[in-house]
């Protein structure tokens, strides 16, 4: 095993860590989730390039763009929430 399995192998850890948390009510589908995705999918990434399996390379690409996408949704949500409570 190289640096690079253990890279990707700490990823698919982390997507199921954060999966497993988010069925079990642990966390909710929030930052924290999304930051975990995040991070697990560039881990599995980076495990992955060497390999050249890039059907499964492009679907961590994927995933971390859904995540980054979703972190973006979520601050802007709690920004515009922010800025009503202020109104009032």
């Amino acid at each position: 095993m190289d640096i690079f399995d253990i890279i990707g192998w700490a990823g698919m850890v982390l997507v199921l860590v954060a999966y497993i948390s988010l069925s079990a009510n642990k966390i909710k589908n929030g930052f924290l989730y999304q930051i975990m995705n995040l991070v697990a999918s560039v881990l599995m990434a980076i495990g992955l390039y060497p390999k050249n399996a890039w059907f499964s390379f492009a679907l961590q690409v994927v995933w971390g763009g859904v995540a980054i996408i979703s972190i973006f949704s979520l601050a802007r949500k709690k920004k515009q929430s922010h800025k009503r409570r202020a109104k009032q």
